[in-house]
């Protein structure tokens, strides 16, 4: 016996009894596009699942910190680590930028040997919070209100009492009879004049640059006339390095132009030396205080037989080593490879935790709210405070201890919930530094009074502050956070090789929590 087959909906789906042929080809043709919408927004959700799956296993990790603090540095030595197809094509980039380094650093010596020449007086512009008298607004004593203010708010409470709020005014040791200087002098500066003429046309050709106007030295010590030479800045890195200095536009006149930048330093390298070198020079760079220049990003002065060639190509440490103030946000995408990471360790293949995007973001207090579009979704912060600069002042404010400004922001990042559930790695950068400084017989408890009596040693310092971090992450996160804490000096490539795997493969460990893998 057959069996019928009911269809309790089919009176909703038959045709009209009376269609006529007409009516017939205009329902047909009706339901055809109806499947055909249907149809494509199931598709728009099956490709919206699959973008969410794989957003989910992109990585996003952040780089904060105050204006030179080793952010863009940090972001070099990922590159390096683990996109050198990217990072050696565009090795002969950075050639121009290097170049621009240290005809920078040749005008800053002969700018500073024009104002003793002139016995212009010494501008106490220090790095230095011991040669500044600091004034603070009264009403930003720090209280609870402000726990989870915004980290780009300029404008943030001060610290408590670990800053002292008044410093001495200039010593007068620094004033006096002008060193003389001799005619060989003044002919090495004319001489060097044509570098002026290459770095105007080096920074021309490395893209759409401003100059920054600066408050006063940091890094390069104190001292400094009141007419610094201003900042070469660029929105971002990619234009630069894309752009007519790349290694494959060879043989245009954009690169030819770059060859004859080239040949002017390599003429010009006896005339460098001889200035650098000479002993009156280094007797004014210390009455002005801008022994410092060393220890700045950027220089180079030391290797000028390698450079200054016309067959000078950078290493790995030049580029890490070189300065490119940038004010955009830089964003770069790393694939890491499966067999070198912690996803083979524990069993995932797959594309899952392989594509990562590092954001780096000016520091600088006037750039500082364009962060906040990239707090959110965020894996990782890593936070960088350069904690050899505890006797300088910000470029941007010089009322302003560095460190100080460092705790600040570091409080505010803390205590902000869109961040709350990020990973936090906090590089205590600049270790080398700090080192060098109190070798000198810089004293630490001059500038943070809360270092008491402990010992003037790196070791000592690197713990106190390593603690004073802590105790403000712990007191200002919204909820608990896993944290990671590392002594750095990110322009040591080969320590610094070893710290980001460490980093890596932690946030990648939490990544996979989050997404209960593990």
């Amino acid at each position: 016996m057959r069996v019928i087959e009911y269809d309790p909906f089919a009176i909703f789906t038959a045709p009209p009894s009376n269609e006529t042929p007409e009516e017939k080809i205009e329902r047909e043709r009706r339901e055809a596009e109806e499947k055909r919408v249907s149809d494509r927004i199931d598709e728009e959700i099956k490709a919206e699942k699959a973008a969410l799956k794989k957003q989910k296993g992109v990585v996003k990790v952040l780089l904060l910190g105050q204006s030179e603090s080793g952010k863009s540095t940090t972001l070099k030595n990922f590159r390096m680590k683990y996109a050198r197809a990217a990072w050696k094509a565009e090795r002969l980039s950075w050639r121009a930028v290097i170049q621009l380094n240290l005809i920078r650093s040749i005008i800053t010596i002969v700018e500073t040997l024009r104002a003793e020449m002139d016995n212009i007086p010494i501008t106490p512009l220090s790095s230095s919070l011991q040669h500044h008298h600091h004034h603070r607004n009264p009403n930003h004593n720090y209280n609870q209100q402000n726990h989870h203010q915004d980290p780009s708010d300029p404008e943030r409470p001060s610290m408590d009492s670990d800053f002292p709020e008044s410093e001495a005014e200039v010593d007068s040791e620094t004033d006096g009879a002008p060193i003389e200087l001799a005619e060989k002098h003044r002919v090495l500066m004319r001489r060097l004049g044509p570098l002026r003429r290459v770095a105007a046309d080096l920074k021309r050709r490395l893209g759409a640059g401003t100059e920054e106007v600066v408050a006063g030295s940091s890094g390069e010590g104190a001292g400094a006339w009141a007419s610094r030479e201003k900042e070469f800045v660029v929105r971002g890195w990619k234009n630069v390095l894309e752009g007519p200095f790349n290694g494959a536009k060879e043989g245009h006149g954009e690169q030819e132009d770059g060859d004859e930048a080239t040949e002017v330093i390599a003429s010009c390298k006896e005339d460098m030396q001889a200035l650098w070198t000479d002993p009156t020079v280094r007797e004014v760079l210390e009455r002005r205080r801008l022994l410092r220049l060393e220890d700045s990003a950027g220089f180079f002065l030391n290797d000028l037989d390698r450079i200054a060639t016309r067959t000078y190509e950078p290493s790995d440490d030049d580029i890490v080593r070189a300065r490119l103030r940038t004010l955009g946000v830089q964003e770069y995408k790393i694939q890491f490879e499966q067999k070198s990471s912690f996803l083979g360790n524990v069993g995932l293949g797959g594309d899952f935790g392989r594509d990562w995007i590092l954001y780096d973001v000016g520091g600088s207090r006037t750039v500082r709210h364009a962060w906040v579009p990239y707090f959110e979704a965020l894996n990782a912060i890593i936070f960088l405070a350069p904690i050899s600069c505890f006797d300088e002042r910000l470029r941007e404010d010089p009322t302003v201890n560095r460190l100080e400004d460092s705790f600040l922001l570091w409080r505010a990042v803390c205590g902000s919930k869109i961040l709350a559930k990020s990973t936090i790695i906090l590089f205590l950068n600049k270790c080398d530094l700090l080192k060098k400084k109190l070798r000198e017989g810089a004293q630490v408890k001059t500038y943070l009074p809360s270092y008491g009596e402990r010992p003037n040693e790196p070791v000592a310092v690197v713990k106190y502050l390593k603690e004073k971090f802590k105790d403000i992450l712990r007191q200002q996160s919204p909820e608990p956070r896993v944290s990671y804490f590392y002594a750095t000096s990110v322009t040591d490539t080969r320590a610094t090789s070893a710290t980001l795997k460490a980093v890596r493969d932690g946030i990648l460990r939490e990544h996979l929590k989050n997404a209960d893998f593990v």
